[in-house]
């Protein structure tokens, strides 16, 4: 009993940290898609420089 509760909790451990790194992808490539967004679509600053959305 106790390996197949070992086994069945393994299984689940890897389904879990699969779904996360899954997600985790996702994200990176909308905060990617946001990022290349806000460096093509910045608005002007004074004195004719291109000014950032960003403050870093």
């Amino acid at each position: 009993m106790v390996p197949l509760l070992l086994v069945l909790l393994l299984a689940l451990v890897l389904f879990g940290a699969g779904f996360a790194v899954k997600a985790l992808w996702w994200i990176a490539v909308i905060v990617l898609v946001l990022w290349l967004i806000g460096f093509f679509v910045r608005p002007a600053a004074g004195g004719g420089r291109r000014g950032r959305w960003y403050r870093w």
